[in-house]
């Protein structure tokens, strides 16, 4: 259980600092102890916005994922890192991403890298705020695997991660992690056109080990790279089957959707917690406290304050980090101050 009706959280990613930008295009000209120092400042620096801001949760920011050489595809063998993009210039989208070839049996032998990132932010953060660690999942995972050979398809690639992302879960568990999201927004994407079902029982396949060890959340957003969607922005595709999805949490993004189905968190809220979405990540308009206070009471027409959290729509990795910071401060102080209404402070 949450530790507080109406608590404030993230999803998991927080912009870097400009000087780890700078630092993640010539990686090549630091050290080992170099990285490493770049990784910890970069970690206290998300850990610090979000303690001022005053979260209930946080995260590391995701601030160690600093390039895919250093993110979970450096860690699988069998893949050929980075193929030539489709379409290097003109206006941004997720064709921009670079892919990756699948040259052997896929395999994470170090694991994925999470357990030392929740060890680092569990060393670095203060007391007070609850802690959060997140995991892609197999799905989303694959989105950057060009199917070959053993693999044909998306869904074997995400067979081949399935066992990898949960035993990286199990790991996360073990090392004294209580709180996980499991980022599955490639399945809120496509459930237009694939099974839901089919994701649903994915997604419990992975988590089937820690469920029920820990607090388990997952994110369902529509795309963010570049402040673009990619995917349909509906839910409507994905219920009644995700009901089914082992989780305590699911969080929807609803802001840059203006609430549209907004009802539907009625429905969740008999069977799960919902983090709705009151930050719209995607526009550079800063809401104010009293925005996100009346958009707490909508929320309130539909669940009850303690199956309810609230968050931005998604990462805030694609926002800029002054705006970031005036975004999460408001959030809390909107929610505050609807606590302060119902008396729950």
């Amino acid at each position: 259980m949450k530790e507080r009706p109406l608590r404030t959280t993230v999803i998991g990613s927080y912009p870097f600092p400009g000087w780890l930008e700078f630092a993640c295009q010539h990686l090549d000209q630091f050290g080992e102890a170099d990285r490493a120092e770049l990784q910890e400042d970069a970690v206290i620096a998300a850990i610090h916005d979000q303690v001022a801001a005053g979260l209930d949760v946080i995260t590391d920011g995701e601030q160690t994922r600093l390039d895919f050489n250093l993110s979970f595809y450096g860690f699988l063998e069998g893949i050929e890192l980075e193929q030539s993009l489709a379409r290097r210039f003109g206006p941004p989208a997720h064709d921009q991403r670079g892919k990756h070839k699948i040259i052997g049996e896929l395999r994470a032998p170090r694991g994925l890298g999470v357990v030392e990132e929740w060890k680092r932010l569990e060393r670095l953060a203060p007391a007070g705020p609850a802690l959060k660690a997140s995991v892609p999942g197999p799905y989303t995972l694959s989105g950057r695997l060009l199917p070959e050979g053993q693999y044909p398809d998306r869904f074997d690639i995400t067979e081949a991660l399935l066992p990898i992302v949960r035993d990286e879960l199990v790991a996360l568990v073990e090392a004294g992690c209580h709180e996980i999201t499991v980022d599955e927004p490639s399945m809120s994407c496509y459930a237009h056109r694939e099974d839901p079902r089919r994701f649903a029982d994915i997604f419990n396949r992975t988590v089937e080990p820690v469920a029920g060890k820990c607090r388990l959340s997952t994110h369902a957003c529509f795309g963010n790279y570049k402040a673009r969607a990619v995917g349909k922005r509906t839910y409507q595709p994905m219920f009644p089957a995700f009901l089914e999805i082992e989780v305590d949490e699911i969080h929807l993004e609803m802001a840059s959707r203006e609430f549209a189905e907004i009802e539907i968190i009625a429905e969740i809220a008999e069977r799960m917690d919902v983090a709705v979405g009151v930050i719209d990540v995607k526009s550079y308009y800063i809401e104010t406290p009293d925005d996100v206070a009346e958009r707490v009471r909508l929320c309130l027409k539909y669940a009850p304050a303690d199956r309810l959290s609230f968050a931005p729509d998604c990462g805030l990795s694609q926002t800029a980090r002054w705006a970031a910071r005036q975004k999460l401060k408001n959030m809390v102080n909107g929610v505050k101050k609807v606590r302060a209404e119902l008396r729950l402070d």
